[in-house]
């Protein structure tokens, strides 16, 4: 991700204050947001690497956990868990190292009846390739069936790093898929402002129905001007990125080059800048051109090296967070939460942990998971 983070970390054999939404009844108050903690689930069950969490939809009895090296495994719901099972072993397909590997995964809406699932992993070979594959589960969520892969779209990277890799299913009932720029340092080739390809870019798709996928005929490039599958361009590496359960509305953390890291609100057919900026700064060319669409947060290296974007928190257990976008960042482990407040987003530290957080989970409860790229898994309590 971040080119003197991220990246530098995951070379050493890891992965890789701000000024900053919600509803105006969300709070977040100073004092109170202080007293949240970082409790251990399943500390029994070893995992290597983990850049993802999620739960089927409607079964809350299981977590699946992706390891980056190409493994998915099943977990039990079970303060008391001890073992997980494997769900698919992808480790022969899949390239591990740096900031490539099993990146993602997204359980089709419809999963219980049709057991679709979706993963997002870079793929040997040269070039590197990054692959969206579509497989099924027919034993109801057990295991995935590794004959039955379908490559839906596959990507072909210049460079080693900004992968991107995360993928989701939107409200609107597509496939949203983030990829990187292609990576190297300061986009050399210029794929964030080129909509003819699909680098530094967030796509969306229409899987149903469809042998491999339609374009929605609401793309910003669907009848033409650029590639039909784009949603939203001018990104770095857009790691982690979610829907917020009740509004629907996509938060981003696009990872910075040398100086800011940033959080963006997308929208359809926005253009967020890279890499004429960096954040709200200007990085080359004509930044002050028109059309160019802001962070509503961002920090600078002062405070760390590589963002992770996380969730919107809509869970029970903690109130005053509730409409607060969680972020962290990788390098220094703190984590802050965002909300709107006068008309203007702040963002606040809630905690300075020691953690790699290479990723965040969201229950089908609105709970929020904190993921450590050495192993651990913790959810967000008070």
């Amino acid at each position: 991700m971040n080119k003197q983070g991220w990246w530098v970390l995951l070379l050493a054999g890891l992965i890789s204050t701000a000024c900053s939404g919600s509803e105006s009844d969300d709070e977040l108050r100073g004092s109170e947001s202080r007293s949240l903690v970082l409790t251990r689930v399943f500390a029994q069950v070893a995992m290597s690497q983990p850049v993802a969490m999620a739960q089927a939809p409607d079964d809350d009895d299981y977590w699946y956990v992706v390891e980056q090296g190409g493994r998915v495994l099943r977990i039990g719901e079970r303060d008391n868990v001890s073992a997980a099972g494997v769900f698919v072993d992808l480790r022969d397909r899949v390239v591990n190292g740096g900031e490539a590997g099993l990146l993602g995964i997204a359980f089709d809406p419809r999963f219980e009846k049709n057991g679709e699932v979706y993963l997002s992993y870079t793929r040997s070979g040269s070039p590197l390739t990054s692959v969206i594959s579509r497989f099924i589960s027919r034993d109801e969520g057990v295991t995935l069936d590794l004959a039955s892969e379908h490559v839906l779209l596959t990507v072909e990277q210049p460079y080693a790093n900004h992968n991107g890799g995360n993928i989701a299913f939107g409200p609107d009932g597509y496939l949203y898929i983030g990829l990187g720029d292609g990576g190297s340092g300061g986009d050399p080739d210029g794929n964030g402002q080129n909509t003819q390809t699909l680098l530094g870019a967030l796509l969306r798709i229409d899987v149903r129905g469809h042998d491999v996928y339609g374009i929605p005929s609401d793309n910003p490039f669907a009848q033409g001007g650029g590639r039909g599958e784009i949603y939203a361009w001018g990104l770095r590496n857009p790691w982690r990125w979610s829907f917020d359960r009740k509004t629907g509305d996509l938060w981003l953390a696009d990872v910075g080059q040398g100086e800011w890291e940033e959080v963006d609100r997308v929208v359809r057919g926005g253009n967020y800048g890279w890499n004429l900026r960096e954040g709200a700064h200007c990085y080359s060319g004509d930044c002050n051109q028109a059309g160019l669409i802001d962070p509503v947060a961002e920090y600078s290296h002062a405070e760390g090296c590589s963002i992770t974007g996380g969730y919107v928190y809509r869970g029970k257990r903690i109130k005053n967070l509730r409409g607060a976008y969680l972020y962290a960042d990788y390098c220094s482990g703190k984590l802050w939460g965002l909300t709107m407040q006068d008309d203007a987003y702040q963002s606040r530290l809630l905690l300075d942990s020691d953690l790699n957080v290479s990723s965040f989970g969201e229950g089908n409860d609105g709970e929020v998971y904190v993921i450590d790229h050495r192993g651990g898994i913790y959810r967000v309590e008070q």
